[in-house]
């Protein structure tokens, strides 16, 4: 029977679905007029999606350093992607994708049947490869703290704008191109963005050489790379890669054979390795120039037209420095030809004793101390952080949860020593290495019986790193042997630090002294297996410091050069003068020998006579000046203790600073602060920053002149010296058990600084006759000068000549002319006198 509808109803069901057609429209037309006001990616912005363009920095003569790329990506073309992540990709996440514009809305009715209307939680994903990628287009919204109508229609927007911006990417590239990108741009961990980085990372090859299995594992990533990553959950890992494996058969890239084979197989991180910037010129410097350049461009003044920080790795800026190519090349070649023959000897002279310094017999504490550390380096490794990812993290997070507090390594290694004694944490406390806080929750811990089971569990855990960390693997080691400065060898993970931990490192800093530009910056002996750098770390000057002791007492005092002192032990006593001294103070010399005679300043300058520094020190009556004169020359105060000894060279100062300050010697007595960014300019050549050269007088020009001959006669026919054809001058330092050794040279046009040292301190030489400043640092400036002398392309002026004040020095430096008018014993000659080098 036929339903007859009245005239007025019907009329109702026309209006109201008249009224729910426009509302409809109206909603889809506010959806749309919000997505538009959004954070939408325009059309201009997907026609060049690659607008993350790489910074470069330029060295002075406009050749490029560097360039500073978007984290660590190498965008591959889709015509030299690896088949194997192709159809994995496919496979696994969008098996339609040639046969839609972007949108899959037969997948995302397959979504919606089997999620909302079956409730199945494994219904696949709707979003296409496009969408994908368009998720990385514009940042996704925070709904940790939304409503649940709020959460939902943000959820609602976003899939909309991730809708509209995959058919937008659609109709401006090609599906291959689309494929590619999505592949360059996506963030893998561990700094490896794009399939490129990810596969150098985690397996330390190229894409293109990655096997099938290896290929599957990254395209499991894709999914959630928090979740399935390879070094905190493997078991998972395989798991999500038999997932891709199985895709891959069913879409008949795989053989059934083919996938019964491989996903058996384990997954294979041996071949893991973090990325680092450690190829090309000047990798030290171009690493600490980053820290610089975010410092510079986080300015208020420096800043983009809209308030935002300039992006260093993706707004394509020109970054132009003061370092010269030529001088650069030198400085690492005078490294290196020094360096492997220093470490040739280092090498032997321990294989000699058949101990490693780790153990070498001093005091049973101090073994202690440098045993503990070595064990810090263990856990500093990436194969303990695998181990412990393997055989610990399920535990500790068992026992985290427990305590309800996160437990470090650290705080496992103090809990085991104060389970042997008593007293550790005390002494800790009192020692302000913990707090209050800490000693009570780790006191907490050993009286409960989950903490005795913790500390049973942490102990087998390291028996078993310390079985593995003693087993010989195969390995790539650092060395000096070959070009390449690696080699393959088998030893043991712990050995392996050893052998590193052991290699002598060096700075080295160069210095323009007439506008304080660096030219050369090398931070140490290789940056791929040593991060480190040297110039900004404080280590103990020794004589080098020596010269600003010097310069207070000629320029306050009058005193020449000339003048001459008793080689004889000195005291300052307790109450004496301005030292505020509570106990009386004899140092001796290096060698505790004396000559007890008279010797000028310039003498005790040439040999580093501890007893003559402690002379002047006595005679300035205060250690203020010297500080502030150091201060005056850019030398952080704050590390300069207001103790006598700082006139021996006691304080822990950076190359950086130490070059900065003797380059002010070459510069009429006038202090520069280094610089090595000249100036900054967007993509388009306008510019964001220029540096300013600020000059300030820190020692008048007649003391200045002095402190210079003196230095000149510390260097005159010692350590090749005579060979050079420039004029120059220097002076040696060497620190207490030989554990740094310093060179600083200057001449007209360009000021040196060298250190070497171990990364630890106790990496030394156990004798002054290898370990001394002269034999560890010397020869690198000797070289370099060398170098630069016989290239007529390096900048670098080798007739140049010192300043020196028109008219008669104010101080006399003749010492014919000083004895004639004071006459005591004259000095010998420095022409032919036998070599002899202290602190």
């Amino acid at each position: 029977m036929a339903i007859r509808i009245s005239e007025e109803r019907q009329a109702w069901i026309s209006k109201w679905a008249w009224r729910l057609a426009i509302a409809g429209v109206v909603a889809v037309f506010v959806m749309f007029l919000l997505i538009s006001l959004s954070n939408l990616p325009t059309f201009e912005q997907l026609e060049n999606t690659q607008e993350n363009v790489a910074s470069e920095a330029y060295a002075s003569d406009m050749t490029v350093l560097g360039r500073y790329a978007l984290e660590n990506r190498v965008p591959i073309d889709y015509e030299n992607i690896s088949p194997h992540l192709i159809k994995a990709l496919l496979a696994t996440e969008d098996q339609r994708y040639y046969r839609h514009s972007g949108i899959d809305f037969h997948a995302l009715g397959r979504v919606a049947v089997k999620s909302l209307l079956l409730q199945k939680e494994t219904s696949g994903g709707g979003s296409t490869i496009s969408q994908q990628l368009a998720k990385l287009l514009f940042d996704r919204p925070d709904l940790a703290r939304m409503g649940k109508v709020r959460r939902a229609f943000t959820l609602v927007l976003t899939k909309f704008k991730e809708w509209i911006t995959a058919v937008k990417l659609e109709r401006s590239y090609t599906k291959e191109e689309i494929l590619a990108m999505y592949l360059n741009h996506f963030d893998f961990l561990y700094n490896s963005h794009g399939i490129q980085a990810a596969a150098e990372t985690y397996f330390g090859k190229n894409q293109e050489d990655l096997k099938v299995e290896e290929a599957a594992m990254i395209v499991g990533m894709l999914q959630n790379p928090s979740l399935y990553n390879p070094m905190r959950r493997p078991e998972l890992v395989e798991q999500r890669r038999s997932v891709v494996l199985k895709q891959m058969e069913n879409q008949g890239y795989l053989t059934s054979e083919e996938y019964d084979s491989l996903k058996v197989l384990p997954v294979d991180m041996s071949n893991f390795k973090k990325s680092s910037h450690v190829t090309g010129l000047a990798p030290y410097f171009r690493m600490e120039m980053r820290k610089e350049l975010r410092e510079i461009l986080s300015r208020k003044e420096c800043l983009k037209p809209d308030g935002t920080p300039w992006r260093i790795d993706s707004d394509g800026l020109r970054i132009y420095t003061t370092i010269d190519h030529r001088t650069q090349i030198h400085a690492e070649a005078a490294m290196v030809n020094h360096m492997r023959k220093l470490q040739k000897v280092f090498f032997r002279h321990w294989n000699l004793v058949k101990e490693d310094p780790w153990e070498y017999a001093e005091d049973d504490s101090f073994v202690d101390i440098k045993l503990d550390n070595l064990r810090s380096q263990i856990r500093y490794s990436d194969r303990y952080e695998g181990l412990r990812t393997q055989l610990f993290a399920d535990t500790i997070q068992y026992y985290n949860d427990y305590f309800d507090e996160e437990i470090s390594d650290v705080d496992l290694v103090r809990m085991e020593k104060a389970s042997q004694d008593p007293a550790y944490l005390s002494e800790m406390l009192m020692n302000k290495y913990v707090s209050k806080k800490q000693k009570n929750f780790y006191e907490k811990v050993l009286k409960n019986e989950k903490g005795k089971e913790l500390l049973k569990v942490w102990k087998d855990f390291q028996k078993e790193v310390d079985k593995i960390f003693n087993q010989k693997v195969e390995m790539r080691v650092f060395t000096y042997e070959n070009e390449n400065f690696e080699k393959d060898t088998s030893m043991s993970p712990l050995d392996s630090i050893k052998y590193h931990r052991k290699h002598l490192q060096t700075g080295i800093l160069a210095i323009d002294p007439h506008n304080g530009h660096i030219k050369a910056w090398v931070g140490g002996i290789n940056m791929k297996y040593f991060q480190q750098d040297h110039i900004h770390t404080n280590r103990q000057v020794g004589s080098t410091f020596k010269p600003f002791v010097y310069s207070t007492a000629i320029a306050f005092q009058g005193i020449s050069p000339c003048s001459e002192v008793y080689d004889i032990q000195y005291t300052i006593s307790k109450g004496e003068s301005n030292f505020h001294m509570v106990n009386d103070w004899s140092p001796k010399n290096s060698d505790d020998t004396y000559e007890a005679t008279p010797i000028t300043l310039y003498q005790g300058l040439r040999e580093s006579k501890n007893t003559i520094s402690v002379y002047l020190m006595k005679q300035i009556g205060d250690v203020e000046p010297v500080r502030t004169l150091a201060g005056n020359m850019g030398i952080d105060k704050s590390k300069l203790p207001p103790v006598p000894s700082l006139c021996l060279g006691s304080a822990d100062i950076s190359l950086f600073e130490m070059t900065g300050a003797y380059a002010a010697f070459a510069n009429n007595g006038n202090y520069i602060k280094p610089t090595f960014i000249k100036q900054i300019e967007d993509k388009n050549g306008k510019l964001i920053y220029r540096s300013i050269e600020m000059e300030e007088q820190a020692l008048q020009p007649d003391a200045n002149y002095v402190m210079v001959d003196m230095l000149k006669q510390a260097l005159a026919g010692r350590g090749g010296s005579w060979e050079l054809e420039s004029e120059v001058g220097g002076k040696t330092g060497t620190t207490q058990n030989h554990s740094d050794g310093w060179f600083m040279g200057i001449t007209p046009s360009l000021v040196v600084g060298v250190w070497v040292g171990g990364e630890d301190r106790w990496i030394r030489f156990r004798d002054l006759a290898n370990g001394q400043g002269s034999v560890m640092a010397r020869p690198m400036f000797i070289d370099l000068i060398k170098r630069l002398e016989a290239d007529p392309a390096a900048d670098y002026d080798k007739d140049a000549k010192f300043y020196k004040p028109q008219g008669k020095l104010s101080i006399t430096i003749d010492c014919e002319e000083y004895h004639d008018l004071h006459p005591l014993n004259k000095p010998e000659s420095f022409e032919q006198e036998e070599e002899r080098e202290f602190f």
